[in-house]
């Protein structure tokens, strides 16, 4: 084992993850696959990363903390060896610490042999599990679901890993999207609510799966579809396998992937990203016009949006804001004077574009505020005349606990002041958010229905107790 564990200064937040996964007939170097398909998800995570190479019925793996390129330089990639099935994850914290320890993929030796797992999501059972896991003797190496949904895995597999998966998964509340490698399966499944996104590609003779398209794309594969809510995906020497856990009536993709989470060139159950993001951007000028000169986008997530805008009002746009593209994702900074701190470091206003103009700024979401009014601050500043602010998404009441970096309500700016509250904090001319409905309909094209619980508390699964009280008002 291999593991590098120098600690960023930006880790320790609670938001996604990215699972890839790679089986090849063929031994070959999969572990520089799997390299490309993390740095195409490495907007899911900026916090950690690893590959783990099953071959000769062995697993080797290297894991450390920081972004994909940092964790495999110096030739750390070329200590795996050739192998025909490997995994790889890129972390931010969901559950555990940010510490090389709770770096993923999980590997072990089980009932079948080596092991690895890795996992995006957020289990709402964890304790519950763990304890009952600890009550029948079982050691745990991290503080993280991931150990957990393993070592269950391991307890019913009885020396098959199909039966393990598929007992275990039975027993898991909350969002995952997993991959699990054995020295001669890929097992990819998904929530039986299709709550995190999961996707199936082939490359030749190889069969890859990924938590997003653009990582297919990026090692030159082709999607072959998404992987179904509740499918168990079984990859072996004889092609693919398919068994389904218990599902319910209805479905609950997270929609803030199509708001903040995807990458734009990617399409999550049958709809586009990028068309959902323009489309959120003509239904805010069709509902919401502003007599304004220029509009613009909070890059990079909202300027698809602010295209959108332009489009239907015929207001002309223009770049209001540069981005430092060497500067990870504000929304995942682990503290709040390093959030406020790192908006300047990420962007800058282009005073020649924007003063004396009265201007439209369009950004994905509004989760704490700081940012918000620190961008208002910062137009203001280069000469603005009037900031009126759109908000792709509803406002954000309530917490996630499926696995996105909202976990209380004091965190939330909206949770407790209505629109016209939160456009006097954020300093706004105006603001306006579009609805819940409004959203779905931007996403009108995806296969599943959504999970809206964060806009409206409509979650799929019931908070218990451990839960509720988790994230009550502080």
């Amino acid at each position: 084992m291999y593991c590098r564990g120098a600690k960023l200064p930006f880790d320790g937040m609670h938001e996604e993850c990215g699972v890839f996964g790679v089986y090849s007939q063929e031994t070959r170097d999969v572990a520089h696959t799997v390299y490309y398909g993390l740095y195409a998800l490495q907007h899911r995570g900026q916090e950690s990363g690893g590959i783990a190479v099953a071959y000769a019925n062995k697993i080797k793996f290297y894991k450390g903390m920081g972004l994909i390129p940092e964790v495999f330089a110096n030739g750390n990639l070329d200590l795996l060896p050739e192998g025909d099935i490997a995994i790889g994850h890129v972390r931010y914290s969901t559950t555990g610490e940010s510490t090389i320890l709770n770096a993923q993929p999980i590997v072990f030796t089980g009932k079948c042999g080596r092991m690895a797992l890795a996992h995006n999501g957020n289990l709402t059972n964890t304790k519950q599990l763990r304890e009952s896991l600890i009550h029948d003797n079982a050691v745990f190496q991290t503080s993280i679901d991931s150990e957990v949904m393993a070592l269950l895995i391991n307890k019913y597999s009885d020396g098959d890993i199909v039966k393990g998966v598929l007992e275990a998964c039975g027993y898991f509340k909350g969002s995952f999207a997993l991959v699990v490698m054995t020295a001669d399966k890929l097992i990819a499944v998904r929530d039986p609510y299709g709550i995190r996104p999961l996707v199936l590609g082939k490359n030749l003779d190889e069969y890859i799966v990924a938590s997003e398209t653009c990582a297919i794309d990026a090692v030159g594969g082709n999607v072959v579809r998404d992987v179904r809510p509740g499918e168990v995906l079984v990859i072996d020497s004889e092609g693919t396998h398919s068994y389904f856990l218990e599902r319910p009536a209805k479905t609950a993709s997270c929609i803030f992937e199509y708001v903040y989470f995807a990458r734009p060139d990617s399409v999550i159950d049958g709809c586009s990203v990028y068309e959902a993001r323009k489309e959120a951007g003509r239904i805010l000028a069709r509902y919401y016009p502003v007599d304004a000169d220029i509009v613009s986008g909070v890059p990079d997530s909202a300027v698809v949006a602010a295209r959108g805008y332009s489009e239907v009002s015929g207001i002309p746009y223009v770049e209001a804001l540069a981005k430092n593209r060497y500067v990870g994702r504000t929304f995942i900074q682990p503290d709040q004077h390093m959030r406020e701190n790192s908006v300047s470091v990420k962007m800058n206003a282009l005073r020649s574009n924007i003063r004396g103009k009265r201007l439209i700024i369009i950004d994905d979401s509004i989760v704490r505020g700081t940012t918000s009014r620190k961008i208002v601050r910062m137009l203001r500043d280069a000469g603005a005349k009037e900031v009126h602010m759109m908000i792709c998404s509803p406002i954000v009441k309530h917490p996630c606990y499926l696995g996105i970096d909202m976990q209380s309500y004091s965190q939330l700016v909206g949770a407790n002041r209505t629109e016209e509250e939160i456009c006097k904090y954020i300093g706004a001319d105006s603001l306006k958010y579009i609805t819940v409905e409004q959203l779905k309909e931007t996403c009108r094209t995806s296969k599943l229905d959504f999970c809206t619980g964060c806009f409206d508390a409509q979650y799929p699964y019931e908070m218990n107790d451990y839960q509720a009280d988790k994230h009550k008002f502080e």
